[in-house]
């Protein structure tokens, strides 16, 4: 999950990307932590968004732990290549990046939660890159499926902002947009560290509390 560069990570265009394939990489879909199926589509009331934080392993982790979470999947997103597979989003040749689907149950966990989750788990500052981890395929990246999803992640990024800056943070560089095609990543990163408990994460927040979310939706 290490990537380093001597240079900074500049994003290809879609005339560099790579082709890909047409047929989806096979996994089994079924979730090993919380038993329920990872693939899409969900049926109502799940709903859910795409949530792009740098190595997907830790980020999953953080996200089927919260009450009210139906189920999660790692993958790739916000590129251009087809069915990549993870040697070459490692590459920096697809243009997408890292990201956790989460499908959850509004009902029982608002947006707001997720969104608190996300912000505080990460670094939304460094762009390409959180930690060791950095290739534009770490950015950070908030892919939603709703304009109310949409427009709570916009103020949830301006609200975090300000609490940044009074704490002497720098400038969020998280893109924000509707999601786009999700392709599932291989089976063995599908929840990784439950089934490797001592595998590499290497997730980490800047220390600066988000204040929205309550938990539980209302």
């Amino acid at each position: 999950m290490f990537h380093f560069l001597k240079r900074a990570p500049v994003m290809i265009s879609a005339e560099e990307a790579l082709v890909g394939r047409a047929e989806p990489l096979k996994i089994s879909g079924k979730h090993t932590v919380l038993g329920t199926s990872m693939m899409l589509p969900f049926e109502p009331p799940i709903q859910f968004a795409l949530f792009a934080m740098g190595c997907f392993w830790g980020a999953e982790r953080a996200f089927w732990k919260l009450a009210g979470v139906h189920s999660t999947a790692v993958g790739y997103t916000a590129g251009y290549t087809q069915n990549p597979t993870y040697e070459e989003v490692c590459s920096g040749r697809t243009g997408h990046t890292e990201a956790v689907l989460v499908a959850y149950d509004p009902a029982k966990i608002s947006f707001d939660s997720l969104l608190k989750a996300f912000w505080e788990s990460h670094d939304p500052t460094t762009p390409n890159r959180q930690g060791n981890d950095v290739g534009t395929q770490y950015r950070s990246g908030l892919y939603t499926t709703s304009k109310s999803q949409y427009s709570e992640a916009l103020l949830s990024r301006d609200v975090y902002q300000r609490a940044l800056t009074e704490a002497g943070r720098g400038s969020i560089a998280t893109e924000i947009r509707k999601a786009e095609a999700f392709y599932y990543a291989e089976e063995y990163h599908q929840q990784y560290l439950d089934k490797n408990p001592g595998g590499y994460c290497g997730l980490g927040g800047t220390g600066v509390s988000c204040p929205v979310g309550t938990g539980v939706a209302v």
